[in-house]
């Protein structure tokens, strides 16, 4: 994720693309190349996973072309593994992957199949323009990007409360935007409490990979 933390608002340069989000894109492959399941997964969207009590029954369901939810008479096909399953951080492409879109993963199969995973990721990337020259950029203006390890725990809001206290307290320190960074990796670290990593609000610190850049959007002027 990309936001751009300026001096009076945050603005989010980025949207994370996942299963859940991209569901659609990946359903109507699935629609028009069936073998890339492998006779494993079912495309459709069910609310919860079916059971052999479910056959004949009429359960919520979504495909490809379709925003909400319709009805659908249970068959013996749908008890498959969901094309996507879980929901929020949980929802997993093919039991495998959280993201939709990257690049690599070339040789990346399920677990236990010859299914490919390559096929469902997008390397397409989507631009957001944001024009320097319709704002009024200030000096401690910046750029954060960073991995997930550092949203899955902290908000776009309270990365900026931390970016602008940082920099009004750092204005002379040449280093300050490479501090900044690290700042925020320790701040989604936490500390370590006996056997966990626990952050200042006592809730759980990110277990994920933690990488972030600060890129300041102006030169400091000479003096």
């Amino acid at each position: 994720r990309a936001i751009l933390v300026l001096k009076d608002s945050v603005v989010p340069m980025s949207s994370e693309f996942t299963p859940e989000t991209e569901r659609q894109r990946i359903q109507h492959l699935a629609f028009l190349f069936p073998k890339l399941l492998d006779g494993e997964f079912t495309r459709f969207e069910f609310p919860r996973r079916l059971k052999g009590d479910d056959v004949g029954q009429k359960v919520l369901y979504r495909d490809y072309f379709m925003e909400g939810w319709g009805y659908k008479t249970v068959e013996k096909a749908d008890l498959k593994y969901p094309l996507i399953h879980g929901h929020g951080k949980q929802a997993r492409l093919l039991g495998t992957l959280a993201v939709s879109r990257g690049l690599g993963d070339h040789q990346l199969k399920v677990i236990d199949t010859n299914i490919e995973v390559k096929p469902f990721l997008s390397c397409i990337p989507k631009v957001n323009v944001f024009d320097f020259a319709l704002h009024d950029i200030k000096e401690d203006d910046v750029l954060i990007m960073a991995t997930d390890g550092l949203w899955d725990v902290l908000c776009n809001n309270e990365v900026a409360h931390v970016v602008r206290s940082f920099l009004a307290e750092n204005r002379t320190d040449p280093q300050r935007f490479s501090e900044l960074a690290k700042c925020l990796v320790c701040r989604a670290r936490g500390m370590k409490r006996g056997h966990q990593w626990m952050l200042d609000d006592s809730h759980e610190a990110s277990y994920d990979d933690i990488s972030v850049f600060v890129i300041p959007l102006r030169k400091r002027e000479e003096d």
